[in-house]
């Protein structure tokens, strides 16, 4: 049987975390991706080593294309064959109105939660792709309920780099369906992640939690579990789909 290769971006923290962990106790070997926090990361690789698994820290910066190739390239050299991806790494900035933000701030957010998401697929597909000499593969990005709602009044960039994500989600499932890779997407809601203290509110969850219907956050494990399912064979007739982790939000 082929080795699951697996690399999370923004794997050291939240629900790439999670999902690093979850992918290592199922089996795959996992590359986890960070911007900065080496700790963190680190941290995730030796718990996924004590539990029996295989797992590496790279640090890469996925809004530069030049980052994007050295990742690909260790994990190729480490790790072997890439069979999985999941497009993680986001970046979010204090909450504003639209008219307080500057085209900077724009750049920096479509830099890193679009183009990132849409290099690091390229490479992704490069490797696994049949029609290549691949032997096929999964990708998983992570949009927002923000996609769907807009975020008003607090970050309409971040919210608008989720909606491009999931538009590139649909066209390249359809793109490479019949070279054997999958693309799927997961939608989370308000979740408890470090992410919230980016925009400047690390309690957001509890503020807003009233409205969803479960009345709770989420966890990142609970994420993670949707975004191993669409990895799994068990959902190999999935491609171009989305799952809401978001309490019936």
């Amino acid at each position: 049987m082929e080795a699951k290769v697996l690399i999370v971006t923004g794997g050291g923290r939240g629900i790439g975390a999670a999902t690093a962990r979850l992918a290592g106790a199922r089996g795959y070997s996992v590359c986890v991706n960070y911007l900065r926090d080496h700790d963190a990361a680190l941290g995730v690789v030796n718990g996924i080593e004590k539990q029996g698994g295989n797992a590496i820290a790279v640090q890469a910066d996925v809004s530069s294309e030049q980052g994007v190739l050295l990742l690909f390239e260790t994990v190729d050299h480490k790790l072997g064959r890439l069979t999985a991806l999941v497009n993680n790494a986001a970046r979010l900035e204090l909450q504003m109105r639209l008219q307080s933000m500057d085209a900077a701030r724009m750049h920096r957010m479509f830099t890193t939660n679009v183009i990132g998401t849409m290099l690091c697929s390229r490479e992704a597909v490069r490797r696994m792709s049949q029609r290549a000499g691949g032997t096929g593969g999964n990708i998983v990005n992570v949009s927002s309920g923000a996609a769907r709602y807009g975020s008003p009044g607090e970050y309409v960039d971040y919210a608008a780099t989720k909606g491009a994500v999931e538009t590139f989600t649909i066209g390249l499932a359809r793109e490479v369906a019949e070279e054997g890779i999958r693309v799927n997407g997961v939608r989370p809601g308000f979740i408890y992640t470090e992410m919230h203290a980016a925009g400047g509110e690390p309690d957001r969850v509890d503020r807003v939690k009233t409205m969803v219907p479960m009345q709770r956050g989420g966890q990142p494990e609970e994420v993670a579990a949707a975004i191993l399912w669409l990895l799994s064979a068990e959902a190999s007739y999935v491609s171009g789909a989305f799952i809401d982790v978001a309490g019936g939000r």
